[in-house]
């Protein structure tokens, strides 16, 4: 006599448990992060449903979603029921959430403190693996013109090109700029480097009318802001 196999498939649930159905009946306010995830991956295995394996998912990241967000491929995988089209939804529908908030901060347009420059900014580099260095352009409102990557993997005075920074400025029309890295290594703490490229960029900004307003160093949860600690 053959055993018949359980089906985990979200479509054999019964309809009060099933993730999709709920959303469409309820809200997407009311599902929790595993079935929203559930949702993403659309079955679990021959053993736990769909929610089930998100919660273990979730569970492995301390059911923090930007931790979850920071699994590659291969440790996704490495849960039983997840195939690389599974792991792939998941790290796309992640990705698209991390644009989303930053999307949302350039929206807000006005710069008008240290923290509204760590809500842009943050989503783009506060959890990179390694450093970049952006500038951002502001107009006499402080508005937001043009944010731009002007070097990415360290930071010294002769990677970041202070002929660059104010031709674009002049080509843009800005009256102001922000300096923003980020340091993978979770210091908050400016290094000599920092301090010395802050001012070679405030000196050069100067003999052109333009002030830089601040240098922020972010991390994945936090900032140190160069005008707040007054070393502007």
């Amino acid at each position: 006599m053959t055993k018949k196999t359980t089906s985990f498939s979200i479509k054999n649930w019964s309809q009060d448990d099933q993730p999709r159905e709920k959303l469409r009946d309820k809200g997407k306010s009311v599902l929790s992060d595993a079935e929203l995830l559930a949702i993403l991956i659309g079955s679990g295995n021959k053993d736990e449903s769909a929610v089930s394996l998100s919660k273990r998912i979730l569970s492995s990241a301390n059911y923090n979603l930007n931790t979850l967000g920071k699994l590659n491929l291969k440790q996704l995988m490495a849960f039983k029921g997840i195939g690389e089209a599974k792991a792939i939804s998941i790290i796309a529908a992640l990705e698209l959430a991390r644009r989303r908030r930053g999307t949302v901060a350039i929206e807000k347009k006005k710069i008008n403190s240290s923290a509204s420059v760590f809500e842009l900014m943050q989503p783009i580099v506060g959890e990179l693996p390694h450093e970049e260095f952006w500038i951002i352009y502001l107009n006499n409102s402080n508005k937001i013109i043009q944010k731009q990557q002007l070097s990415k993997g360290g930071i010294t005075g002769t990677l970041v090109d202070v002929r660059l920074v104010l031709k674009t400025a002049l080509e843009v029309g800005a009256v102001a700029l922000l300096l923003v890295h980020n340091h993978p290594s979770g210091s908050l703490k400016p290094s000599e480097a920092d301090k010395k490229l802050t001012q070679k960029l405030k000196n050069a900004a100067q003999s052109l009318d333009i002030k830089v307003l601040d240098h922020l160093i972010i991390t994945e949860k936090a900032y140190f802001s160069f005008a707040d600690e007054t070393l502007l």
